[in-house]
């Protein structure tokens, strides 16, 4: 369920707020907004928003150079991997270019003549939305931008050929053609803007790419990719179940479940202290998840919290929650009942019961007498750990949210209690 951003009017009006206004010619005409927000073949002197910062003034018109590399309308030494990497490594680092960069797309994917030109330009929108999100007052902007295009092919096609007739009626005396490039090269952009659109509401929440190694070629490959076969991180419990039916058809859970919750074990970690509680490295973390995502578990992992750490982001990251929202209710005014809490799972869709307890029986290991003397993480722990990855509640208020938690926590902790998942056990 999309939710519908702002307006046009309103997206006009942010825009003629917080646009940098660009000049031309030797009378330094004020450009238009339209022209500002219109594909540029040239340069520009300027950050296109308003900013008082020195460093983001000059580094603007350096990335609007490298947008248009990326987007075959500059030419370069560098391959387009490269192109990519340092136009996200720069904003990755520097927060006061992220919304600069968005606009930049957004301006060289509009009005646009070339297919393939734009298809690249919503490209490398969809593998920056993997890095980072753009500041929230921007965030508005962008999401109805993204949100025009959602079933825009015919309207995009049908504005090229304006575009591309207007141009040659221009040229037809001196009969110098560019190139007609209607051809079909790239995804639709309706493609591009269903995967962006999903991305930015997820990145707006999670808020992009943790830690402190820079990006890589290999995340940027990655975050390509994804725009067509969905990570296995942030999609929903069917899409997960459909793209692993092809190599492990047999399976009634998600694959990257029963890894990474075997690897926990394997490396030791019902023996771990502060496991669940004790995050891995980041990197490290970050690195194993760019594996899972291609179906590999390195057998270099030595410290059980990588997994841990990942296998907890990947629950959380859910499209939709291991419990599913229609059922929050009933699990938080049953949070003191065993046998109502018992009685919810029951209720659940079969894949949604099936992965929660598969989760359970899991955490139930953690909970033994035996190893809680060593992780020193008791069933209050591990529920308190674990209950904000299964359920999520949907109120802003602060007060509904901390009451909430309590009740989340005291309804896990009755599963692992109560919950009887002996039939788990066989299951892959």
């Amino acid at each position: 369920p999309l939710r519908k951003p702002i307006s046009q009017s309103s997206m006009a009006d942010w825009a003629s707020k917080n646009l940098n206004m660009h000049t031309q010619g030797i009378f330094r005409r004020r450009i238009s907004l339209s022209n500002m927000l219109s594909w540029n073949g040239g340069s520009i002197k300027k950050p296109m928003l308003i900013t008082s910062n020195r460093t983001i003034k000059k580094e603007a018109c350096e990335m609007f150079k490298l947008v248009q590399s990326y987007m075959g309308d500059r030419q370069t030494r560098m391959d387009r991997n490269h192109v990519a990497l340092v136009t996200v490594t720069k904003c990755w680092s520097v927060q006061g270019l992220r919304d600069e960069l968005y606009i930049q797309l957004i301006r060289q994917t509009t009005d646009n003549m070339c297919y393939r030109s734009l298809a690249w330009g919503w490209e490398l929108m969809a593998i920056s939305l993997a890095f980072f999100s753009p500041s929230p007052k921007f965030q508005s902007y962008l999401e109805g931008y993204i949100y025009r295009h959602l079933d825009s092919d015919e309207k995009v096609a049908q504005r090229i050929k304006e575009l591309v007739d207007l141009k040659n009626k221009k040229n037809s005396k001196s009969r110098k053609k560019r190139k007609q490039n209607t051809e079909d090269e790239g995804l639709p952009i309706s493609t591009y803007a269903k995967y962006c659109y999903r991305k930015l509401q997820k990145v707006a929440v999670t808020g992009g790419k943790k830690g402190l190694r820079k990006p890589t070629v290999e995340e940027i490959t990655h975050a390509r990719n994804a725009i067509l076969t969905p990570s296995l991180f942030g999609s929903s419990l069917e899409e997960i179940m459909l793209r692993q039916q092809d190599m492990y058809p047999g399976n009634k859970l998600p694959w990257v479940q029963t890894q990474l919750s075997q690897q926990v074990l394997a490396l030791g970690g019902e023996q771990t202290e502060g496991i669940f509680r004790i995050p891995g490295d980041i990197d490290e973390v970050n690195a194993l998840k760019l594996q899972v995502d291609q179906w590999r578990i390195p057998s270099s992992l030595s410290d059980p919290n990588v997994p841990a750490s990942l296998l907890k982001l990947w629950y959380r990251e859910l499209e939709e929650p291991v419990i599913p929202q229609q059922f929050y209710k009933e699990c938080i005014s049953n949070y003191e009942n065993p046998d109502a809490a018992v009685a919810v799972v029951q209720l659940l869709p079969e894949l949604n019961r099936l992965v929660l307890c598969y989760l359970i029986h899991f955490l139930q290991i953690f909970a033994q007498p035996s190893n809680v003397g060593r992780t020193k993480m008791d069933v209050n722990n591990l529920a308190m750990v674990m209950a904000p990855n299964c359920l999520r509640c949907q109120s802003d208020d602060p007060r509904v949210i901390f009451e909430n938690t309590r009740k989340e926590m005291s309804f896990l902790r009755m599963l692992i209690v109560h919950l009887d998942t002996s039939f788990v056990k066989g299951l892959l």
